[in-house]
């Protein structure tokens, strides 16, 4: 999965880059609750916020273990959680937190931090094996640290 990332100094990006990570921070640390509020305050448009939310992400300092931040869409029926769960414990994940909203239209949107400095291979084969588990769709990395 990282061979599908590249490093590059902010300075030669367009300034809405910085800006999308900005309005993100704004949402993800309460200050402001919805996004049509943060793109007003950081000045984008909520097109622009939308189109690169999920692909621009900022480096963090290593901190003793690697951390993945994953979000997918869970089918509402049960024991699907539980099969995820099984899964990520058989890859040698640790669960740091799960949030799980409401299912609407009988789906329900969870994000989960991990642990996974003992997973063995690569992200992208981590996260094709939750993809596989019935019932789970659209599992997408968020971060890694």
């Amino acid at each position: 999965m990282l061979d599908q990332y590249l490093i590059i100094h902010k300075s030669i990006l367009p300034e809405y880059y910085e800006k999308v990570i900005e309005a993100r921070r704004l949402i993800e640390t309460g200050k402001i609750r919805d996004v049509s509020q943060a793109v007003r305050e950081v000045g984008i448009s909520r097109s622009t916020y939308y189109k690169y939310k999920d692909f621009i992400l900022e480096p963090t300092e290593i901190s003793g273990g690697r951390k993945a931040v994953l979000s997918m869409m869970l089918n509402h029926e049960q024991g699907i959680l539980s099969a995820l769960l099984q899964q990520i414990c058989e890859a040698r994940a640790n669960v740091l937190t799960i949030t799980q909203s409401l299912p609407i239209r009988d789906r329900a949107s969870v994000t989960i931090s991990l642990d996974v400095s003992e997973v063995d291979g690569s992200m992208e084969d981590f996260v094709a094996k939750l993809s596989q588990v019935p019932g789970v769709e659209q599992v997408r990395v968020l971060a890694v640290e």
